[in-house]
């Protein structure tokens, strides 16, 4: 990286640094101010745009976003524990650097999660001190656009989020727009066109040193494996301002559809349209498919981009049905899939974990997707998941117990007859077939499951259902 270094190993995820970070109070490379999250007095403005980004105020306040954030390292090795430290020495050096424009970001380090059975969402991790300085931009930037964005945007913005999209959509539904364009952006965070993109933030970021400094993360390139590679197009995803980005780019297609007068709801890069007949559906399919692909520059996957009854639609992992008039939730069958792979993976004894993680991981898995779906009408299918998922625990026990006296002298002490606890435990059939079996039925019952802190989608989803 030019002008100011930022510190690297030779041993992957190493670092020179040993000082802790100071979470809850200030770097004292960037002020001289106390600042925490109950004490946030700004200070003066200066410099235009850069100089509201690199105030001391704002910087401390990236910081500590960054740090609560945790996250792993970027390709130079350098921890969130060592940022404190690593900003106290070199802090007033970075400022420096980036005034003067000789600031080099380093690339981005690519990491891949799944998306879903199938597939996988890659991700760019960035170094922690380039994730202050987008945070900064991103916090100085982020008012200035949400006077500028549509009131049917809902990712990645305050006090918005995929319910209120939901809602959104549903009321667009409720008013006789049966029909809705389900469209699909193909690849969306890696082909954004760096050239329109910056060219739609020069019409509102007057300050060419911001506009330089945006250009430079897009252009800083990734790490795969222990090979750079170039990026000449994309936002990665990852970082604090991606999200800021691609909001800003899609909001020219926001404006677009409000000028034309259509419904629509979109989350990120996934937009729906809705319409009141499907052949009207169809022709404003075309026309904004035209719009995004001649104006945007980027691509619309036609295959998954169609015109469906509402009761088709996935959006969010939602879908819609009609019942006595009213429009109501329910899961989409895709969502359903997903579940009981991730509940596959987490009662599966490859991974190594006791029991006490197990339940630890299935519990805030369960609570986090009820709460997500907790909208929907689910009941009957949460009991038939539960019926499922208590198979897949006892499989789990039953493999547990391994050994055939183990077993036998477990099925005795969970109340079996000692003759049936032997014919059991001598079972040839399989894990699977065995965890269907009325003798486990009866010993490791649903209450015990309970008394030993498993949690049950039906019963919590009656919690939080509103």
């Amino acid at each position: 990286m030019g002008g100011l270094k930022q510190k690297t190993s030779n041993k992957t995820g190493a670092c020179l640094q040993k000082g802790s970070a100071e979470h809850g109070g200030y770097v004292r490379g960037f002020t001289s101010v106390w600042i925490t999250e109950n004490n946030t007095v700004a200070l003066p403005e200066e410099d235009g745009l850069l100089g509201q980004i690199l105030n001391p105020y704002n910087l401390n306040k990236a910081y500590l976003k960054v740090c609560r954030n945790k996250g792993s390292h970027g390709v130079d090795g350098l921890s969130i524990e060592s940022l404190g430290e690593y900003l106290k020495h070199h802090g007033s050096d970075l400022v420096k650097s980036i005034r003067s424009g000789k600031y080099r970001p380093n690339p981005v380090r690519r990491v891949e999660i799944p998306k879903d059975a199938h597939s996988k969402r890659p991700l760019g991790i960035p170094t922690v001190v380039d994730r202050v300085i987008q945070q900064a931009i991103h916090q100085i930037l982020s008012p200035v656009y949400e006077q500028q964005f549509s009131d049917n945007s809902f990712g990645f913005r305050p006090k918005r989020s995929t319910h209120k999209a939901l809602f959104r959509c549903k009321g667009y539904i409720s008013e006789g727009y049966k029909y809705a364009i389900d469209m699909d952006i193909a690849k969306f965070f890696d082909t954004v066109n760096h050239s329109k993109l910056i060219e739609i933030l020069s019409r509102t970021v007057k300050d060419g040193r911001v506009i330089s400094l945006v250009h430079k993360y897009l252009n800083a390139g990734v790490v795969v494996g222990h090979k750079f590679e170039r990026t000449e197009a994309g936002v990665p995803q990852g970082g604090p301002l991606s999200p800021l980005l691609s909001n800003i780019m899609l909001n020219e297609l926001d404006k677009e559809l409000h000028k034309r007068g259509h419904k629509f709801v979109r989350y990120a890069d996934d937009l729906v349209i809705l319409c009141k007949s499907k052949r009207a559906g169809e022709r404003i399919m075309n026309s904004v498919i035209k719009f995004i692909e001649e104006h945007l520059f980027l691509k619309v996957n036609r295959d998954k981009t169609s015109v469906v009854h509402f009761n088709r639609i996935k959006f969010l992992g939602y879908s819609f049905y009609q019942i006595k008039g009213e429009i109501r939730f329910r899961i989409h069958p895709k969502s359903v899939v997903k579940l009981k792979a991730k509940l596959k993976e987490l009662t599966s004894r490859s991974n190594g974990w006791g029991n006490e993680k197990r339940k630890s991981k299935l519990s805030s898995f369960i609570k986090g997707w009820v709460n997500y779906y907790k909208y929907a009408d689910m009941l009957k299918l949460m009991e038939r998941i539960d019926a499922w998922y208590r198979r897949r625990l006892r499989m789990v026990i039953w493999k547990q117990w391994k050994k055939i006296k183990t077993k036998w002298r477990n099925l005795i002490k969970l109340g079996i007859e000692k003759y049936k606890a032997w014919e059991y435990a001598n079972t040839r059939k399989s894990y699977w077939r065995t965890a269907k079996s009325p003798i486990l039925s009866r010993s490791v019952t649903n209450d015990r499951l309970k008394q030993a802190g498993y949690i049950f989608f039906s019963e919590y989803y009656k919690q939080v259902r509103v």
